[in-house]
């Protein structure tokens, strides 16, 4: 593999200017297409085999009515001070805000607050639920501004009025703030480690690029594969960590060959013929992380990880392609200036004072056993939280405090309880239906938690019926799981009664199912991901102890990660600190969707730290020496590397959405924990313990194994052979 990414760098190098145009012109044909195809279809959340989805697919079979998608929104009216809703005046203002809200463009029907029993037994607060005929991302701006000019009226009238459903215009939780800031921080961190605009521009650029195309195809493709707009949400953020990755160890060990001496062509295809061979492995192990996603069995992780794949898969050919040709554009100027002037002299780089990344891993090599139990003791310390963590997804509940969203949530929780935010549907389905709810609402009431039981409602055929449930407790609280746990127990008892089946549903139940989909899934993604990995490394590093450590050193990294968020976010811990309004569980989709992105960074640095080991190493050097040359070589690029994607994430703690914190804050500690204790402390701490052992492997294992000479060892013997001239003739394996 070395030897043809050598050849396809130095081809790259030679037809730059075709290279490039076709990147560009593939870029702007598949944002043609994405501009011309059909609007992206809306988001549709699925969970197949789950009692909820079972349910929400019986609704639509039989009782269509109930399962309706079009949007709603809770109008929240609260009287002012020392006044109630049903007094005469206050009672007619409040029929005039129905009557607006149902002029409103789309409008399906309001419920009249009076005629609905929605009036608090206080009489200060009511609500007035309105439906409207689509969903929520189709409604108009006209019926958005409909919708905000009569509560805003109902407020110059002296009324409280607040607004939660998925009817309301949402506001913009990232405006783009921290993506820049994240990009601008890269973009330092760049300069700082080239000493070069130019070096530093070429990440950069080609990163974006492949995100373009990644994330244009996706929509291009939307209507034809049923990928929503959020289906690239992973694609984005993932395609843009690997792109400047990968980029940036090509630039880097282009950039080294240079100041060893070499023309720049030859320094091309050599850096695409190492640094390119470990990109191509780095990308693999993502792409395995991301397609794993699929084991979770949700549609929509399903095709958020295959969507992010893709555009992973194009982040490593750009890498090899279009980085070598705006290497061939750039030449020496990829170098700082005073390095130009001695190239131009024909000096070498100097060898001149150690690097830090040459001081730090002789002092780990000094002191291997205690640099390994201080970082296994810190790591293990902070994730000793996570055992306590507890899954949930967003909730209106969890909004920033000074929406409408959250204050109507809030005004509701303290006027009709904590549960009416989190009500859960039963639906009973079978011959007489009507008479068999009447006994499951009966039983359903004397159900601990259970606040109230609505009148079931009966579909026409009389073989379906639906009833809400209120629970005493919140849609977050962990009680409520109990609650549903306990009413299915009940159900299936009333099931067998009634010869009827009872099941349990609702956005309540909906989330509390999804919760336990995916942390049934853990264990197996973590079992599949690791697995894969494991053997990919495996054939990388010819070893099985480093492919070993280096998952071991993962799960340490993502524990400790967990950790963290457990202690910030669900604890309270420095959550002045961290801008945390409200601490509750942590959500869903964050483990499972941090394992993924983690993971996929994590063997980034670990492979191309170990492969410059490895280089070494089987180019004479001892143990330590090979320790010492992967750390002169890679610690810096690894180390910038993970300061760009800490920048990156960090930027998303600033945003006004706890959820958006959560995995901003996650993120980027688990970066923090994985490049800069496991990767530059761990690694080379076990590896120094280890000493030889560190690349044993069966020899009948070597026999079978391919070998993918990632380390470019047969390369050397090819290029100490084969002449420049000869090899640029043809783009074939030279045999060895």
């Amino acid at each position: 593999m070395a030897t043809f990414l050598y050849k396809l760098g130095r081809l790259s190098f030679r037809r730059r200017r075709y290279v490039a145009l076709l990147w560009v012109l593939l870029l702007g044909g598949i944002g043609y297409a994405s501009s011309a195809a059909p609007a992206p279809p809306a988001d549709s959340f699925s969970m197949p085999g789950t009692e909820s989805q079972k349910a929400f697919d019986l609704l639509e079979q039989k009782f269509p009515a109930a399962s309706a998608e079009g949007a709603t929104a809770r109008v929240v009216i609260r009287a002012p001070e020392g006044e109630k809703l049903t007094d005469p005046a206050q009672k007619t203002d409040v029929k005039k805000l129905v009557t607006a809200l149902g002029d409103g463009p789309e409008v399906a029907s309001v419920a009249d607050p009076y005629k609905a029993n929605a009036v608090s037994k206080d009489g200060t607060t009511a609500y007035a639920s309105v439906t409207y005929k689509v969903a929520g991302t189709e409604l108009s701006d006209e019926a958005h501004e409909a919708l905000t000019k009569a509560t805003d009226d109902a407020r110059a009238a002296g009324f409280t009025v607040e607004t939660g459903g998925d009817a309301v215009e949402a506001e913009q939780e990232m405006g783009g703030s921290a993506e820049m800031i994240g990009i601008a921080i890269s973009a330092i961190v760049l300069v700082i480690t080239f000493g070069s605009m130019i070096a530093a521009g070429m990440p950069l650029l080609t990163a974006i690029i492949g995100v373009g195309i990644g994330v244009s195809g996706i929509a291009a493709l939307g209507s034809v594969l049923n990928l929503s707009s959020t289906t690239s949400t992973l694609a984005s953020m993932i395609g843009l960590a690997v792109g400047i990755d990968y980029a940036l160890f090509i630039v880097s060990r282009y950039r080294a060959e240079i100041a060893e001496g070499r023309e720049p062509e030859e320094a091309a295809g050599r850096a695409t013929g190492t640094a390119g061979s470990a990109v191509v492995f780095a990308g693999l192990t993502v792409i395995v992380a991301l397609t794993g996603l699929s084991v979770v069995n949700i549609p929509i992780l399903t095709k958020m990880g295959l969507a992010a794949a893709a555009t992973v898969a194009i982040a490593v050919v750009i890498a090899l392609t279009m980085i070598p040709a705006l290497l061939g554009f750039a030449g020496k100027k990829v170098l700082r200036r005073k390095d130009r002037k001695k190239s131009a002299s024909g000096q070498t780089a100097p060898e001149g004072k150690p690097n830090l990344g040459t001081r730090w891993s002789r002092f780990v090599l000094r002191r291997p056993l205690a640099v390994l139990v201080v970082g296994v003791l810190g790591l293990g310390a902070i994730a000793v939280p996570a055992a306590s963590l507890e899954l949930g997804l967003p909730d209106e509940g969890t909004s920033a405090p000074d929406s409408t969203q959250r204050k109507a949530y809030d005004m509701l929780s303290e006027s009709f309880g904590a549960g009416f935010n989190g009500p859960l549907m039963v639906t009973v389905d079978g011959k007489g239906a009507e008479g068999a709810a009447k006994t499951v609402a009966a039983s359903l009431k004397k159900v601990d938690g259970v606040a109230a039981v609505a009148p079931a409602q009966v579909n026409p055929a009389g073989d379906t019926a639906i009833m809400t449930v209120v629970p005493t407790s919140g849609p977050s609280d962990h009680k409520t799981e109990e609650i549903v746990k306990t009413i299915r127990g009940e159900a299936k008892t009333l099931g067998e009664q009634t010869d009827s089946e009872v099941l349990v549903t609702g956005q309540t139940a909906m989330t509390i199912d999804f919760s336990q989909t995916l942390n049934d899934a853990l264990v197996p993604y973590l079992l599949l991901v690791v697995g894969l990995a494991f053997l990919l490394l495996m054939l990388v590093f010819r070893s099985i102890l480093v492919p070993l450590k280096a998952a071991l050193g993962f799960l340490l990294s993502v524990a400790a990660a967990l950790g963290a968020v457990v202690a910030v976010f669900q604890w309270g811990w420095l959550a002045d600190v961290f801008g945390v309004d409200q601490p509750g569980p942590i959500m869903s989709m964050m483990p499972i969707f941090m394992i993924g992105v983690v993971f996929g960074l994590a063997m980034d640095y670990e492979v191309f730290l170990v492969t410059r080991m490895r280089e070494a190493y089987v180019h004479g050097a001892r143990p330590g020496e090979a320790i010492v040359t992967g750390f002169r070589h890679g610690g810096r690029v690894v180390g910038a590397a993970a300061i760009i994607m800490m920048s990156v994430f960090s930027g998303f703690i600033m945003e006004n959405n706890d959820m958006i914190k959560m995995m901003g804050f996650g993120l980027a500690v688990a970066v923090l924990f994985d490049a800069w204790v496991v990767r530059m402390a761990l690694v080379p701490a076990v590896m120094a313990l280890l000493g030889k052992s560190a690349w044993w492997l069966p020899r009948w294992l070597d026999k079978a194994l391919p070998n993918v000479d990632v380390e470019g060892e047969k390369l050397q013997k090819n290029l100490s052979t084969v002449s420049p001239t000869e090899d640029d003739r043809e783009l074939e394996p030279v045999r060895g």
